[in-house]
């Protein structure tokens, strides 16, 4: 009868529903261009023009003596850094904190996303803000790898170089010979992976329990125009960088680390013994409990660390 083909219909039209729900069809990706109505809309923080493109960053009291720069990591922009960053400014430091290019409110230009590119990318920051004064360079992840790329070249400008869960020193899984990003492969990667990215933020915790929501924050990230192309180049242009810590390792300027006991990013057991080698004058802290994100995970071991026993 008609009332049975009707509900039938509705079913089916709900089921179809479901379908595309579930399978994330219904999203849509990389859409905004940053450009300036996009910054219009940014209602925090502060954008300046640099070589490469615009800068989003925040600060406070940068005429401090004391002025630490925090480096966020592989895709998570600035905010990652909330903790410590408040934390910072609680106890009278002066802060910085930015997005990297491809990341977050800053810029994604249509360039090789190397370490060179993101450690320009900060000196070029440090100078039209004015900070002269030496600086606590702070590098989360593959921050870590920004941060030796930097110390490489402008170690003058360094009071404390520290990592925390550092990139750089394990050998990447795959090494590419073509470092270009292809439209293919940002369709593919779009297509693929981009529904499960959001979600795969949790796994830097040891107890995701206690982090509800943290995978919600990512998710209009995935709204911007080259975010994954940002990404693979990053990856494409990663090595390791044994000669240039090697280098830093006979530097002068105090060096410590602080890891996560239970890090599965990037375990401090694969690359412990090479980094008593290399760097022979850092100083490495553990935190138990802790995953690869300790600032955020154990919130008061790792200021206990940070704010006493290396910055003093």
């Amino acid at each position: 009868n008609t009332m049975t083909i009707f509900s039938k219909i509705v079913m089916f039209t709900l089921s179809f529903l479901c379908l595309i729900s579930c399978t994330g069809d219904n999203k849509k990706y990389e859409y905004i261009e940053k450009n300036e109505t996009f910054r219009q809309t940014v209602k925090t923080g502060h954008f300046v023009k640099l070589s490469q493109g615009f800068t989003y960053y925040e600060s406070e009291d940068l005429n401090n003596e004391d002025v630490i720069v925090f480096i966020h990591g592989f895709s998570v922009p600035g905010y990652i850094w909330d903790e410590t960053y408040y934390e910072a400014i609680k106890r009278g430091f002066g802060v910085l904190r930015l997005d990297l290019f491809g990341r977050g409110n800053s810029d994604n230009p249509d360039v090789a996303y190397t370490d060179a590119l993101f450690a320009d990318q900060v000196v070029e920051l440090l100078d039209a803000l004015n900070i002269t004064q030496k600086i606590t360079l702070v590098g989360l992840s593959n921050g870590g790898r920004v941060i030796s790329k930097f110390m490489e070249n402008y170690s003058d400008r360094i009071k404390n170089l520290i990592y925390v869960s550092p990139a750089g020193f394990h050998v990447p899984e795959t090494t590419y010979i073509n470092k270009d990003v292809s439209d293919d492969e940002v369709s593919f990667f779009v297509k693929n992976y981009y529904g499960s990215l959001a979600k795969g933020q949790m796994e830097d915790f040891k107890d995701p329990s206690k982090f509800k929501g943290w995978d919600k924050k990512y998710e209009p990230l995935l709204e911007y125009k080259g975010f994954a192309r940002a990404l693979l180049s990053t990856r494409k242009n990663h090595h390791v960088l044994d000669q240039i810590n090697k280098k830093i390792g006979k530097m002068a300027v105090p060096q410590f680390a602080i890891w996560g006991d239970s890090d599965s990013v990037l375990p401090l057991k694969q690359v412990e013994e090479k980094i008593a080698k290399i760097m022979p004058n850092l100083k490495l802290f553990v935190i138990k409990d802790s995953g690869h994100l300790p600032h955020k995970e154990q919130f008061d071991a790792f200021n206990h660390i940070f704010f006493e026993e290396i910055i003093g």
